[in-house]
């Protein structure tokens, strides 16, 4: 019976070994390998232990139960000091090797020489075989080393759970069930005198170093997202698993995003808002691109100082066909991305310098065209102020009607002057006439509304931006159609004029009643103001009163500004004439 256990621990012992080489990978730690060897070795010894017909064939098995006993221990510390990155000088640990060894060539003396044991009988009791040993003082130092491995093993583990953020407390307390497993074994053995309980105890610990090395595969950086990869370099790189919960890093990484040194092994960094803007994001974009069935995996980083960018790669790491988690390849682009600004930044410039070119060519036709027109001096001018203030107010306005956007705002300003440009086309004898229109010579003038239009569309048809070209064509075209219908030229009503049309068209028509023409006096403030107020749901949109009433303080104190520039110019001519007559 007792050689049926003994042989089903040695099988059993075989079978996690064969699991183990089917697992194995080319970086896990070689005492794993050495300590299920060992283990499987010391089974074998239990069976022909009570195999055994006589002492001499019972202390060959001790002797190979020995490769456990003495082995072991080494074997268990080291991988203990492996996993939780503990530096130990190689002298150290050849000298721990040493010692074991020596110890046994101690053990191989018994029976031969009274150097480990003093004697040494054989007995079977009840299918039980008994070794009756008198012990030397080298057992007893077999039994400190023992010990020593034991405490030495026992307080690593304490340290790094107490210290260290960068090995996975999960494996730490795994580690400590194999030496509380073989220590009990040993000792309840001694005191019960009965059959050997350390196979099981043996065969127990295999099962949670099995368990150890699938935690191995997510938590060896290293192994996890490349073999190639070394750990100093400018490439970093970052695990998490499943569930979010950190597996580490490396020195690179950590420099990269520094906040990542104060995490744990095993917590989730959801718990850390530092990580919202990085690798959760970065997590949440690759997960949308995965179940939308595209490629959503690359993105740009800087380091805390900004003077170092990266490229972040964000894929899943997998076990087999079993994902296990993610990982972040940081790789270092300074070069490039300094490259790419800069050729941004040329470009930038050299964009600046065409629209202002464009801008001053606009500005410049826009003025020419005014030239010839001896009753709108200053006009443009004007009006492109009166269209500022206008969508100022409306920016302001968070519950306004009309969502406009800084682009469309901006755009609209600049495209103010060019609303009168069709006039390039209108016979001087029209358009420079000292008095009021015909109703022929209205008609011809009210074709320079699609006329500036089209000159608008054949300036801006190779321009990149659609929009801007869009609201110039549009302002030109429409700034004199009215809120009824009753305008030119198209007789377009209500929402049908394009909003930009809508409010030049009251910045055109303030400017021309408080302005002097060559036929009419400047009209006063009130009088005008009166005359805009009558207009909104006819001329104007209803919607666009509020701004216009908001801006008027600020339409009043600009035109005043001007005339009082108008005449401080006034009077320095007429002393300069009186000076040189």
């Amino acid at each position: 019976m007792y050689i049926l256990f003994y042989t089903v621990c040695f099988g059993i012992a075989v079978i996690l070994s064969l699991i183990l080489v089917g697992e194995w990978r080319k970086r896990f730690d070689v005492n794993l390998a050495l300590i299920f060897f060992t283990v499987t070795l010391a089974d074998l010894g239990y069976v022909l232990l009570y195999m055994s017909r006589n002492l001499r064939e019972a202390l060959v098995a001790q002797k190979v139960i020995y490769i456990g006993g003495c082995f072991l221990p080494l074997f268990v510390l080291l991988l203990v000091i492996r996993l939780c990155r503990i530096k130990v000088g190689k002298w150290v640990k050849i000298i721990m090797g040493a010692v074991s060894g020596s110890m046994f060539v101690l053990v191989l003396t018994a029976g031969i020489y009274p150097v480990f044991y003093k004697a040494v009988e054989f007995e079977r009791r009840n299918g039980i075989v008994y070794l009756n040993k008198t012990y030397t003082a080298f057992h007893t130092l077999f039994s400190v080393l023992l010990m020593m491995y034991f405490l030495a093993g026992i307080l690593i583990l304490m340290y790094t759970a107490i210290n260290r953020t960068d090995v996975s407390h999960k494996i730490v307390l795994l580690l400590v069930l194999p030496l509380m497993l073989c220590i009990v074994g040993f000792w309840v053995t001694k005191i019960i005198n009965g059959a050997e309980l350390q196979p099981v105890m043996y065969d127990a610990s295999l099962v949670v170093y099995l368990y150890i090395t699938r935690k191995i595969c997510l938590y060896d950086i290293a192994d996890t997202c490349i073999d190639a990869m070394v750990e100093e370099g400018d490439t970093g790189f970052i695990s998490l698993d499943n569930k979010l919960n950190y597996l580490g890093s490396n020195e690179t990484a950590r420099h990269i995003i520094p906040d990542i040194a104060r995490v744990n092994i095993d917590t989730c960094i959801k718990d850390y808002r530092l990580f919202e803007d990085n690798l959760i994001r970065w997590i949440n974009v690759f997960e949308e691109g995965e179940r939308a069935g595209s490629k959503k995996d690359q993105f740009i980083c800087s380091d805390a100082s900004g003077e170092r960018h990266y490229y972040v790669n964000v894929s899943a790491f997998y076990d087999g066909s079993r994902k296990r988690g993610y990982q972040f390849f940081f790789v270092d682009n300074t070069k490039e991305y300094n490259y790419n600004e800069r050729l941004k930044k040329d470009v930038r410039e050299k964009t600046a310098h065409i629209v202002e070119m464009h801008n001053t060519l606009i500005m410049g036709m826009a003025t020419m065209v005014e030239s010839r027109d001896n009753s709108t001096g200053g006009h443009i001018k004007r009006t492109s102020r009166l269209v500022e203030i206008l969508v100022g107010k409306i920016m302001k306005d968070r519950e306004s009607v009309f969502d406009l956007s800084e682009e469309f705002c901006a755009d609209l300003i600049k495209a103010a002057p060019m609303h009168d440009l069709g006039k390039i086309a209108v016979d001087d004898d029209i358009l420079r006439k000292p008095g009021k229109f015909e109703d022929w010579e209205f008609e011809i003038m009210k074709k320079h509304a699609p006329e500036g239009a089209r000159i608008v569309h054949e300036i801006l048809k190779d321009t990149d931006d659609e929009m801007f070209h869009e609201i110039a064509e549009n302002v030109a075209h429409y700034h004199h159609e009215r809120w009824d219908g009753s305008g030119y030229p198209r007789g377009l009503k209500g929402e049908e004029i394009p909003l930009e049309a809508r409010i030049m068209a009251i910045a055109d028509v303030y400017d021309a009643l408080v302005s002097k023409r060559v036929y009419k006096e400047r009209m006063s403030f009130e009088k005008a103001d009166s005359i805009i107020m009558e207009g909104m749901g006819r001329h104007f949109d209803k919607n666009l009163e509020p701004y216009y009433v908001a801006s008027r303080k600020e339409f009043e104190e600009y035109y005043t500004a001007l005339e009082s520039e108008e005449n401080n110019d006034s009077e320095g001519k007429e002393e300069y004439v009186g000076h040189t007559v």
